[in-house]
């Protein structure tokens, strides 16, 4: 290696072309923009612009045809790579940054949608099969009766709630940097309202220092697809739990898993396992970018060239997940026998408890007296729905002959707004809908 040269490793390791090269068709829009910003300016001929523009669709054109050539070592990103390929064209050299914000909402706007088809599958669902009942959960143990109409609405809206986080995400990151120079600004008087209007960026970042240097559009996309992949995760862990031999309740369509390789009676939740394991590389990802950005000074520094591949990598993870998952709620079949089967009786003490309740007896006096009723069953080896009336009636003289142990009326007593009742899940379907138009 010659004095002065660089080691070819510190090339490699300072290039980032390989993975931004994504970003083709935001940088030849944005480089568009400046030019005609900079013959507004008077810095350009019309002459020169339109060779420029020329130039710049000709290598948009390689790039979309295979036939752009990367130069190892003169190529570091996707903004020098142009620039060097359009001088080969036009013999001019123009300025700009690299677009990853524009690039950004594009993905994001597109995730919006899926995410809306996610919904919208989820709602459809909920709506043709609201009659099923199963049972509800707390610490993994048979809590309650519900809708299995219910366990997606709940899944749905916070999918619902993701939707929302995200179009507010879409408003705070798409703002434009370009025209703030290299740190001080620009000197020529360019017209950078003009040139966010035209990539249709809805503001400015307003000071040139905090722009140059600002990934909080990444972090905070990020932080967004974190949370989403949380969401994903649990659904995805319920979906494995309920699909087992042991509960039975749901099975996936063969697009979405596979047999054993050694034992074929068995039948793997890929899609899902897989779903819940990319949240960790989300998360982790997300969490990496942070403790990069937490400690670098002032303006731009090199480190902020690591914003670029986790975020590639998240919005490609990210985008196909709520794909797959979307596949996955849409084909599953459910067996509303095995879901029906796994309501016991004694999941209706709750509903004894508000029998009394609605006698007068406090609350905590009709826990108790529930709790007694179940521990008398467990004693007899029944269901709390086996005794006789006149076992009811030596634990509490207020336990009348006029209650009745019935799964189906006791989600239907759930009528307020959030509840497991028709009316309550119906209403909760209706929200989804008006949520996916925003």
């Amino acid at each position: 290696m010659s004095l002065g040269a660089l080691d070819p490793l510190m090339t490699e390791y300072n290039q980032s072309i390989n993975y931004d090269r994504a970003f083709y068709h935001q940088d030849v829009a944005g480089s568009i923009a400046w030019a005609r910003a900079n013959h507004n300016a008077g810095i350009f001929s019309k002459d020169e612009l339109r060779e420029i523009v020329k130039g710049l669709l000709e290598v948009e054109a390689e790039w979309e045809g295979g036939r752009f050539e990367i130069k190892p070592g003169i190529d570091e990103d996707i903004h020098t790579a142009n620039e060097r390929r359009l001088s080969e064209i036009v013999g001019k050299k123009i300025g700009g940054k690299l677009h990853t914000g524009l690039w950004l909402v594009e993905q994001l706007r597109k995730i919006d949608c899926w995410i809306g088809d996610l919904i919208k599958a989820m709602s459809q669902r909920a709506e043709i099969e609201i009659e099923v009942c199963m049972p509800g959960y707390t610490h993994l143990q048979r809590a309650q009766p519900i809708r299995w109409a219910h366990w997606l609405c709940s899944y749905a809206l916070a999918f619902a709630s993701d939707l929302e986080r995200l179009r507010e995400v879409i408003k705070r990151v798409n703002k434009s940097p370009l025209g703030c120079g290299a740190l001080a600004g620009n000197p020529f008087g360019v017209d950078r309202d003009a040139i966010a209007k035209e990539l249709g960026f809805e503001g400015l970042l307003m000071n040139s220092l905090g722009a140059v240097g600002d990934r909080k559009f990444v972090v905070e996309t990020m932080q967004w697809a974190a949370e989403l992949m949380g969401d994903i995760s649990r659904i995805s862990e319920d979906l494995i739990i309920y699909g087992t031999a042991e509960f039975g309740f749901v099975k996936l369509a063969d697009a979405y898993s596979t047999g054993s390789s050694l034992m074929p009676q068995k039948k793997n939740s890929d899609s899902l396992e897989l779903l819940r394991g990319k949240s960790g590389r989300v998360i982790g990802q997300m969490i990496g970018l942070t403790c990069t950005t937490k400690s670098i000074p002032s303006t731009y520094n090199k480190d902020l060239q690591e914003s670029v591949e986790p975020l590639l990598d998240c919005i490609k993870t990210v985008s196909d997940s709520i794909r797959i998952l979307t596949g996955v709620v849409s084909t599953l079949t459910i067996n509303p026998k095995k879901m029906l089967a796994a309501l016991t009786p004694d999941m209706l003490a709750t509903d004894l408890a508000d029998y009394l309740v609605r006698k007068g007896v406090p609350f905590r006096e009709t826990h108790h007296i529930s709790g007694r009723v179940v521990a008398e069953a467990e004693s007899k080896g029944v269901g709390i729905d086996q005794l006789s009336y006149e076992d009811l009636r030596a634990i509490d003289s207020r336990l009348g002959s006029d209650f009745v142990f019935d799964h189906e009326k006791s989600v239907e007593l759930k009528t307020a707004k959030g509840g497991t009742s028709k009316s309550s899940v119906r209403e909760q379907i209706q929200l989804l809908k008006g949520m996916i138009t925003g």
